[in-house]
Formats: structure tokens, sequence, C-alpha cells
């Protein structure tokens, strides 16, 4: 599977968890699920990733964390807020240059609809 296909299927499997549980929820249960659905389709999943900062020839735990990453290529970074900020970009843009990973969505699961809160944002690397 390509990194494209990945991220439909990424997709398609948060709408599912969506539609099922509804805006509202805290974003670890939306988390635990949409790993659940990937899981269930036997992709590798690792949540809440420890994600250090390299500053100068030292590793500092920081403690910033992943929300999830798929496949050691996808990261998703959930988030349950009236709307998506810049600030969320940012995150993700730094966590994605930091791994050296090339996609990555930001998911508000606070929203009626999900592809209303869904936000790709790829890292040229």
């Amino acid at each position: 599977m390509n990194i494209e296909e990945l991220g439909n299927t990424v997709i398609g499997a948060a709408i599912k968890v969506h539609r099922t549980l509804g805006p509202g929820l805290l974003e670890s249960a939306y988390q635990k699920c949409l790993d659940y659905e990937l899981r269930k389709m036997g992709l590798r999943i690792e949540c809440e990733l420890t994600l250090p900062i390299q500053y100068e020839a030292v590793r500092i735990d920081a403690g910033y964390r992943i929300d999830m990453i798929v496949e050691e290529l996808i990261i998703i970074e959930n988030k349950t807020v009236e709307r998506l900020l810049p600030i969320h970009e940012a995150q993700l843009l730094t966590y994605l240059k930091m791994r050296g990973c090339r996609l990555g969505y930001l998911l508000n699961w606070n929203v009626p609809m999900l592809k209303d809160g869904i936000k790709r944002l790829v890292n040229n690397l």
C-alpha cells in the first residue's frame, strides 16, 4: 500500500469512528477507537509516541508526544476544538519534520461532519 492509499484508509477509518460516535467526546476516546479500527485492518499503530528534541548533540525529552503514527509513515494529531488554528498546523508540521515523515492529518473530532474537521499537511523534507 502506498502512502496515498494508506492516507485514504486512515481517513476512511476516522470517518467511520466519527459517524459511530459523533462529536462531543474527549480526544482520547476518538484516538482509542481510531487505533482499534486501524489495528483491525492489520496496520501498525503507535500512540502517544515520545518525540525528543535534537538540540546540538543532545536529545532532550521536552514532553512532546505524537498522538498517532501509522506504519511509520503518517502522523495523526487528534483535536477536539471549536476550530483548527494555525498553531495546530505548525505543531503537526514540526512533528513531521522532526520525525522525518511526509504526510500528516489534523483531525478535529468536534464537528458535525468529520470531513469539515480534516486538515492534510505534507512535509516536503
